[in-house]
C-alpha cells in the first residue's frame, strides 16, 4: 500500500488546498456580487412594474447565476478548508454536471437551430408586447437594434404584436416602428418618428428608411462572422469550470490518501509490539513542508 501511487504523486496537498480555496472563494465573491446586482435590479424592476415573463428579464438571470454561483462555491469554500470528503464530492459533481449541461446545451442549440430560433423569436415578441412598459426589455431592445442595423425579431413586421405600433391602433405610432429601427447618420438629430407607418410598406420600399432583417438573423450572422470572438468567450467559461474539476479530483485523492496513511498508522501501532517510526509516506514525499509522523 505506502508503495502505491494514485493519479499525481508530486501535487502537493497543501498546494491543491491553496489553489481549491483561492478558487472557491474567488467564484464565491463574484457569485455574492453578482446575486447583490440581480437583487438590486429586480428592486427597481418591480418599482416600475416591468415585463411579467421572466425569460428576458436580466435581473431574475442575474439572480439565478448568481445564486448557484454563490452556493456552489460556498461548498466548495467549506469543503477545502474541513476537509470534507462527501462536500467535496458534491462540489466536484456539482461543477462537472454544470460543465455537461453547458456543452450539451450548446450541442443541442446548434443541432437544432431552427427551434432554437423559433423559441428565441417567440420570446422575443412577448417582449415587444410590453417594449414600453419594460424599460430593461426596451434598453435591450433598443441596443440591439442599433449595435446590429436590425429591426423587431424574425422581421421589422413583428412590431405589429405592440398595442401602439398596431395598425389599428390610434395615434402616430400606429402601423410604425421604434426609431431604433431607423437608418441613423452619425451627428444627425434623431427623428422619433422616421418609422411613420412603415408597416404598410413592402420591404423593398424600405431598404433607406429602417433596417428590415430581423435581429434573430442579424445577431446569428454576427456570431458566425466573429468566431473567434465567441470561441475564446466560451473557452473563458469553460475552462474555469473544467480547471476546477480537476484540482477538486486532485485534491480528493489527496485527501483520501492522508486518510488511507492515518488509518494504516493506527494499524501499525495497535500491531506493533514496540514503538517504531514509520518511513516517510507518499503524503510526505509530495508535500516536503509536512512533518514526519513519529509514532512516538
Amino acid at each position: 500500500m505506502a508503495d502505491d501511487v494514485r493519479y499525481c504523486a508530486k501535487c502537493s496537498y497543501v498546494f491543491l488546498k491553496i489553489i481549491l480555496i483561492i478558487y472557491a472563494t474567488v467564484f464565491w465573491l463574484i457569485g455574492g456580487f453578482i446575486f447583490a446586482i440581480g437583487i438590486y435590479a429586480e428592486v427597481e424592476r418591480q418599482r416600475y412594474k416591468t415585463l411579467e415573463g421572466v425569460f428576458l428579464a436580466p435581473a431574475i438571470m442575474l439572480i439565478v447565476l448568481g445564486l448557484i454561483m454563490f452556493v456552489v462555491s460556498f461548498i466548495g469554500v467549506l469543503a477545502s478548508l474541513r476537509d470534507n470528503l462527501t462536500l467535496l464530492k458534491v462540489f466536484l459533481y456539482t461543477l462537472a454536471l454544470c460543465l455537461i449541461l453547458e456543452l450539451l446545451g450548446g450541442i443541442i442549440a446548434l443541432t437544432f437551430r431552427n427551434q432554437t430560433m423559433d423559441i428565441l423569436n417567440k420570446n422575443v415578441r412577448k417582449g415587444m408586447v410590453n417594449y414600453y412598459d419594460d424599460l430593461d426589455f426596451k434598453n435591450i431592445m433598443d441596443f440591439v437594434q442599433r449595435k446590429f442595423k436590425c429591426c423587431g425579431g424574425m422581421e421589422y413586421k413583428d412590431w405589429q404584436v405592440n398595442m401602439y405600433h398596431n395598425c389599428s391602433a390610434p395615434g402616430p405610432l400606429a402601423c410604425g416602428v421604434p426609431y431604433t429601427c431607423c437608418e441613423s447618420k452619425p451627428n444627425e438629430v434623431v427623428n422619433t418618428l422616421c418609422g411613420y407607418k412603415v408597416l404598410e410598406k413592402e420591404r423593398l420600399d424600405l431598404t433607406s428608411t429602417i433596417y428590415v432583417r430581423g435581429c434573430t438573423d442579424a445577431i446569428f450572422i454576427w456570431l458566425m462572422d466573429n468566431y473567434k470572438i465567441m470561441a475564446g468567450l466560451l473557452l473563458g467559461i469553460l475552462l474555469p469550470q473544467f480547471f476546477g474539476v480537476i484540482v477538486t479530483w486532485l485534491y480528493i485523492t489527496r485527501v483520501e490518501d492522508a486518510i488511507t496513511e492515518y488509518e494504516s498508522h493506527q494499524v501499525g501501532l495497535l500491531n506493533s509490539e514496540a514503538p517504531q517510526t514509520k518511513p516517510q509516506s507518499r503524503l510526505e514525499k509530495c508535500c516536503k513542508c509536512m512533518p514526519l509522523i513519529d509514532l512516538d
